[in-house]
């Protein structure tokens, strides 16, 4: 089964490039990233431009409206994802507590729907 691994975390928080310690921060991401893919596991990961980047696309009575920003005002936004091929939701979690982001951010771990053809 696939799950969806959401990473979100507030911007700025965590390790900041030209830190000391943003290099060993990515290199658990890339650690990380090695593992799910050399075990299985990785199906697809990226990582999101910062949220100034974002567009909210909404429609309403035919007319396309847009907003700049992300949907969810909220502290915590959507950075990136991992989408991994697991047994069963407690392998994903597994896994999910293995991003670096779980230490000062959240991951929402969802199962995805096949849709048959």
């Amino acid at each position: 089964m696939q799950y969806m691994c959401l990473i979100y975390s507030a911007e700025g928080s965590g390790p900041q490039p030209g830190t000391p310690e943003f290099g060993p921060f990515m290199q658990s991401y890339h650690d990380f990233t090695n593992e799910m893919r050399e075990g299985g596991a990785l199906v697809s990961g990226e990582a999101l431009q910062p949220i100034a980047t974002a567009t909210t696309v909404t429609v309403r009575d035919g007319k396309t409206i847009t907003t700049d920003g992300p949907f969810a005002e909220t502290k915590e936004q959507l950075g990136g994802f991992y989408l991994l091929e697991c047994k069963d939701l407690d392998e994903a979690i597994a896994h999910a507590a293995k991003i670096p982001t779980s230490t000062y951010g959240r991951i929402e771990v969802r199962p995805l729907i096949v849709w048959d053809d």
